[in-house]
């Protein structure tokens, strides 16, 4: 793997480069009206990004099945019905399983829409109620102060909750579905022997091939075995379901939005580079360093990409652009330079031309909005947020903004 380039955040030297045209099909052929894109080069687009960066996405195992686990009628003083679930991938109960956290409006008088989204700490960290099992799952040392030895402590309870704002969530009417993204596969390089990857393989394999799905191909594979389960569940409406992700969790969600159209609106939180961010702009993160730190994220394929962002099939307006006509928020924050917010922008910008042709809105200038000035009444959304790398109760409530309008 190369040596990693001095980062670049000035923006002059972002260089010049050629999108490639979401409406053009590899041979040269241009799209012409939506059956041609449905039928013909959206599943090209498809295919490409599954190939070449995120590796093909496994179907749900057959003999996945879904486990109660606790229920409380009277969470969060009274505001929220509370259930745990567990997705045992392998139907038993010591292979692979994710436990799925979920709050609904106490008062809800029939299926509510709802927001899923994986955690980075444990379902425990969400909020601070002790009826939530304390993950046992392998997490990140330092990911906050309650983790031991890579073990979550009881002091950890309620650490994230400013990122999960719960009663919020709840007061305008949705619902709240999350999981560890550790339970599915955890964050380190250990060559996919642990979490979920070998139910994947086939006999004698030990590794995925070089197009087969990598750990953000897993967890958003999770993501949808999330929906498996919210589709059994009379309490969700699940055509009205939002996928949201911050940061590498963000590249997550715009990947399950795109492979999955069971999700009704889909949400990048400063997802920077392999997310969001358009790859040959050369400003902050770049695709040799996000390789060289984190060699398990992406397929073996995108591996040839690093350095030589020029000859990708395609950029990442082209994985929003599979996400049409549904709609698709993305955020950035002001000093996130590292994610490259104004590539983020170009990106929700250059999808545009399939969401016009598929009868939607799209964001109409190439010039990003003003700090704190959301555009939430297009079908493509997207806010620049004063601050850094996060999420906010203010991200929320713009999230929120945004599916009134289109889920509700």
């Amino acid at each position: 793997m190369a040596q990693n380039p001095p980062t670049n955040y000035d923006e002059s030297k972002a260089g010049q480069y050629q999108l490639p045209d979401p409406l053009v099909m590899q041979d040269g052929t241009a799209v012409t009206d939506a059956e041609m894109w449905r039928t013909r080069r959206r599943p090209e687009l498809l295919s490409l990004f599954e190939t070449q960066m995120f590796g093909k996405m496994p179907g749900r195992l057959p003999a996945t099945r879904f486990e109660p686990l606790s229920a409380e009628a009277g969470a969060l003083g009274g505001i929220a019905r509370r259930k745990e679930v567990r997705a045992l991938f392998a139907g038993g109960e010591h292979g692979p399983c994710m436990d799925i956290l979920i709050y609904l409006p106490a008062q809800a008088d029939g299926p509510v829409p709802l927001f899923v989204g994986l955690n980075f700490q444990g379902n425990h960290t969400v909020r601070d109620e002790p009826g939530i099992r304390l993950s046992r799952s392998w997490i990140r040392d330092g990911a906050n102060a309650g983790v031991v030895n890579n073990r979550s402590t009881e002091s950890s309870r309620g650490v994230a909750s400013r990122r999960w704002d719960v009663p919020a969530i709840l007061g305008r009417g949705y619902g709240l579905a999350t999981a560890y993204y550790g339970d599915i596969d955890p964050d380190y390089d250990d060559g996919f022997q642990n979490g979920v990857h070998p139910l994947f393989c086939a006999a004698g394999q030990t590794r995925p091939a070089a197009d087969e799905c990598a750990t953000i191909g897993a967890w958003a594979w999770g993501l949808s075995r999330i929906m498996d389960y919210l589709e059994t569940d009379p309490e969700v409406d699940s055509g009205r379901v939002a996928v949201m992700g911050h940061s590498r969790l963000g590249k997550t969600s715009l990947w399950a939005g795109a492979a999955d159209e069971r999700f009704a609106l889909v949400i990048s939180n400063n997802s920077g580079c392999g997310g969001a961010a358009l790859s040959r702009r050369d400003f902050g993160e770049t695709l040799t360093v996000i390789q060289n730190a984190f060699p398990h994220w992406f397929c073996g394929n995108f591996r040839q990409y690093a350095g030589n962002e020029e000859s990708l099939p395609f950029d990442q307006h082209e994985l929003i652009a599979l996400i049409a006509p549904r709609p698709v928020y993305v955020a950035s924050a002001a000093e996130d330079l590292w994610a490259d917010p104004r590539g983020e922008y170009l990106a929700a910008y250059n999808a545009g031309p399939v969401y016009r042709l598929l009868g939607q809105t799209d964001l109409e200038s190439p010039d990003m909005p003003a700090v704190d000035e959301p555009l939430v009444d297009k079908t493509v959304g997207y806010h620049l947020r004063t601050g850094k790398h996060d999420v906010t109760p203010w991200d929320w409530q713009r999230w929120m903004d945004f599916a009134d309008r289109h889920m509700k």
